[in-house]
């Protein structure tokens, strides 16, 4: 069986209730079940949260959410690792074990359950443990400086000071979206950016983190973006 996992905890600080903050006319988590749903691939979709309203909200947007996250996995240091891992303990003490899991974040509203699929794909016709959404750096972070106590520059890597963009590696980040994984994998807290994994790779334009009020705006114009090619193609 493969189980979705959406955690949501009621507490965020930078952008206070994030998790069901309004985005395109929805809760920002509905966007997150939605593609969990609309993929076909999961048995469960479920949300992990210590919070009513978000409890609710979820279950309105098609989710489950059989147990609550008990506070002391719910404050700002608790890795995300655990909450899944909680998840999936209390998931199969209801339906039995689980083989397959995908950590879905809920501020993911980018999130298409096509890469949804082809990342599950990807890891089922593979050995790794686990397949992740990546992007890559916009910018060569070879030419990363960081400003020292009197704000002056002082580049982290010196020796690329004058070697071409297009001379530099690629890099790239965690996309958090998704984290595609053999149940085992997580329960056995398996390391995730290492050698049994892989990453998928997303465009930049379906991918922006939601920290701040200007990321949010970002991601909007994205979404309506998105949303306006996929219109003039149908």
């Amino acid at each position: 069986m493969k189980l979705a996992i959406i955690p949501a905890r009621g507490g965020s600080r930078r952008i206070p209730r994030k998790n069901i903050r309004e985005f395109a006319g929805s809760p920002v988590i509905h966007w997150s079940i939605s593609a969990a749903l609309m993929s076909g691939l999961f048995d469960k979709v479920v949300v992990s949260t210590d919070d009513e309203e978000i409890a609710q909200v979820a279950r309105q947007s098609g989710a489950l959410v059989p147990f609550m996250r008990p506070a002391q996995l719910a404050d700002d240091y608790t890795p995300t690792r655990q909450v899944v891992n909680h998840a999936i303990e209390s998931c199969e003490a209801i339906w039995g074990r689980f083989d397959t899991v995908c950590c879905v974040y809920a501020t993911a509203p980018l999130l298409e359950s096509s890469d949804l699929t082809a990342a599950y794909h990807l890891l089922e016709n593979t050995a790794h443990h686990f397949v992740f959404s990546a992007v890559q750096f916009e910018f060569p972070i070879q030419r990363a400086f960081k400003l020292n106590a009197h704000s002056e520059p002082e580049m982290v890597q010196p020796e690329n000071r004058f070697t071409r963009s297009q001379d530099l590696e690629p890099m790239y980040h965690d996309a958090a979206q998704f984290y595609w994984g053999r149940r085992d994998a997580f329960m056995q807290g398996e390391h995730m950016f290492a050698k049994n994994s892989q990453a998928y790779v997303l465009p930049a334009n379906q991918v922006r983190d939601l920290d701040t009020d200007e990321d949010w705006q970002i991601a909007l114009a994205l979404w309506q973006a998105k949303n306006s090619r996929q219109r003039g193609a149908a």
